[in-house]
């Protein structure tokens, strides 16, 4: 009986995982084709505006640890408090899964400009300046969220469906879940602070010299 439980709540949390990568990956491709719907004069100011980073790079003025590491840290951070704090409530679990849509909306966008401007380069640009960082904080933040998923169902069967218990023990997972994560996320400023800036000197060439162009994917 124990043993089909566990099952039952594995294959549960399986499902979670699943729907929350690929609510994930939905907003990533939404996020890249919000590109297209920029208007002309938008599209010139951000291609202006990765043109002049691009200089910056250049000049030696982005060197590791010129990105404070605290305000690095501290914009990852709050991502995981507020998934944190919405998962404490029942309502604030929709709020959290559109988080992790909104997430993936940002990370497309930052792709899909650096694609549009650049082609196949501008992919090759991201995958130095966009994914370091990503490959660390999204899995911790897509974690969190489902541990924040999970607690707010804990709290529906204990409250609303009759299924009274502690919530002890699972507010206690939820909150050690998010504390684990905490630590990957401040390991992912530390890789947007220090080593970003040296994958960038290294991928800069690349674009360098190259028109910002304004083709469609």
């Amino acid at each position: 009986m124990r043993t089909s439980a566990l099952q039952s709540s594995a294959k549960d949390q399986l499902s979670l995982y699943v729907f929350v990568f690929v609510l994930f990956v939905v907003g990533v491709v939404f996020g890249a084709l919000m590109v297209n719907a920029l208007t002309l004069g938008q599209q010139q100011d951000l291609s202006g505006d990765v043109q002049q980073f691009i200089l910056h790079i250049e000049n030696g003025t982005l060197q590791p640890g010129s990105e404070s590491f605290a305000g690095r840290a501290w914009f990852q951070a709050k991502w995981l408090l507020l998934v944190w704090v919405l998962g404490l409530t029942v309502v604030g679990m929709p709020f959290v899964l559109a988080l992790d849509f909104l997430k993936g909306v940002l990370v497309g966008f930052a792709i899909g400009m650096l694609v549009r401007q650049f082609a196949w380069k501008g992919l090759l640009f991201s995958l130095a300046s966009v994914a370091p960082v990503n490959l660390i904080a999204v899995p911790a933040f897509l974690i969190a969220s489902v541990a924040a998923v999970t607690f707010g169902m804990h709290v529906v069967k204990s409250r609303f469906i009759g299924r009274f218990g502690t919530l002890g023990r699972p507010l206690l997972t939820f909150t050690a879940t998010a504390a684990v994560m905490l630590v990957f996320v401040l390991g992912a400023a530390l890789v947007e602070s220090y080593l970003t800036p040296i994958l960038l000197k290294w991928a800069v060439p690349l674009v360098s010299g190259v028109e910002g162009g304004l083709e469609s994917f």
